[in-house]
């Protein structure tokens, strides 16, 4: 049982888009430029790890949405990676910003580096946690067994932590830990992600694995900003191979791998990856 105590608290907040009434929250001291996290499959604002958030608002603007159709933002369900991606952009000009920091984790990451592709200007430093760019030559598949769990409804407490965590007793002992602390901050009533709007990111996801390599390594090549990517190189849902394979074709980047994680090596090694953003996004 983890005996944190968040120490930010932060209102559910909202702002109108072209798309949308997007729900928002956000830490930290204002000024500078911000950090917008951009969340995984089947992940409200109610997900992200409580004191993640507290480490990296302790010191930055930080803030985190649910994008069209998801959680607490109304709307219908968005079944492309471009679909996310100009919810997000439609999310950030709603609140006025011309630049920001982004952080995706997951199928975010993919968002992010959409959002990255589609207005470059907007982004300023990008980080890849848990992610990829699409199918690269020789990267292994997805096991069966991850599919099925992703396609479930309601996956439970083993289930997800299979797909996060290896399988050993301390990986086991801190992905509990995190799974406490997310509850224990969890809102009574706090909406789940419809199982339209999953499959609609489920379809997504598909459709980005589907984009010819060699489109995946043009684009690539456009992204001129800052990128550091990590991962877990026991992450069953995107292999490490992912994160390797696009750092190859970044103009400026720096990949991170943590060689006793997985997919949620962000909150397994969570003082490691937070001083290692910190320290990337630093001017």
């Amino acid at each position: 049982m983890s005996t944190y105590t968040p120490i930010n608290t932060a209102e559910n907040l909202q702002v109108d888009g072209a798309l949308g009434r997007f729900t928002y929250r956000r830490f930290g001291p204002r000024g500078g430029i911000p950090l917008v996290l951009v969340h995984r499959f089947r992940a409200t604002v109610d997900w992200w790890d409580p004191e993640f958030l507290d480490i990296l608002a302790a010191d930055r603007d930080v803030i985190l949405f649910d994008n069209i159709g998801i959680g607490y933002t109304g709307g219908d369900a968005l079944i492309t990676v471009e679909g996310f991606a100009a919810g997000a952009i439609d999310f950030i000009d709603a609140l006025g910003l011309s630049e920001v920091d982004l952080l995706g984790w997951s199928f975010g990451g993919v968002v992010a580096q959409a959002i990255t592709l589609m207005r470059p200007s907007l982004v300023r430093k990008l980080i890849v946690a848990g992610s990829g760019s699409g199918l690269a030559p020789d990267m292994p598949s997805i096991t069966e067994r991850v599919l099925q769990i992703m396609a479930k409804p309601n996956a439970d407490l083993e289930d997800t932590l299979y797909l996060f965590y290896p399988e050993t007793e301390e990986a086991r002992k801190l992905g509990l830990e995190h799974f406490d602390k997310v509850s224990a901050a969890m809102p009574p009533g706090a909406p789940a992600v419809s199982e339209e709007a999953a499959m609609g990111q489920l379809q997504a996801i598909t459709a980005s694995l589907a984009t010819p390599w060699e489109q995946v390594v043009e684009n690539l090549k456009t992204i001129t900003q800052p990128v550091l990517y990590a991962n877990g190189m026991h992450d069953v849902m995107i292999h490490a191979f992912a994160s390797y394979s696009a750092v190859e074709h970044l103009p400026s980047a720096k990949l991170v791998l943590y060689s006793d994680a997985g997919h949620a090596f962000l909150f397994q090694h969570l003082d490691e990856f937070t001083t290692e953003v910190k320290r990337f996004l630093a001017d």
